[in-house]
């Protein structure tokens, strides 16, 4: 006899599944609505929430494609996608064989992801400043 035990998840089949998507988007809605009223951020790992299969879809379909969609490549493949609804990404993060490893629904007026870093600016300057002292003692 096997010393192992299989664990059993319990999923619920029908048209609500497990009723968590009505309420996710309501969670949006609201988070929206404080990043209006104080500007402040909101980040929901989708992984962290228990769906049925299927419904990670239901509510990408429901909040659609926006203007914006992003790739970035550090430390692996990584998307932003703005939403249909402004303020509302979602950014999603791969590993070297394409599998989604995260996924996250962040409301913001910019992902930070997107957002440059201090050391980076810094780096940027300098090379910036490098360059137009070689241009200037071309000329």
């Amino acid at each position: 006899m096997s010393s192992s035990s299989v664990v059993q998840f319990n999923i619920q089949v029908s048209a609500d599944l497990t009723q968590n998507v009505k309420p996710l988007l309501h969670e949006i809605k609201h988070a929206l609505d404080n990043l209006i009223e104080t500007g402040q951020t909101t980040i929901i790992d989708l992984r962290s929430i228990p769906l049925a299969p299927g419904e990670e879809d239901h509510i990408l379909k429901t909040l659609g494609l926006g203007e914006v969609q992003a790739k970035l490549d550090a430390l692996g493949l990584s998307e932003i996608i703005e939403t249909q609804y402004a303020g509302v990404w979602v950014v999603t993060h791969y590993n070297d064989e394409n599998h989604i490893i995260s996924r996250f629904i962040e409301i913001t007026t910019m992902p930070e992801i997107l957002s440059s870093q201090t050391e980076d600016i810094m780096a940027a300057y300098s090379r910036l400043a490098i360059t137009l002292q070689d241009d200037q003692e071309k000329n």
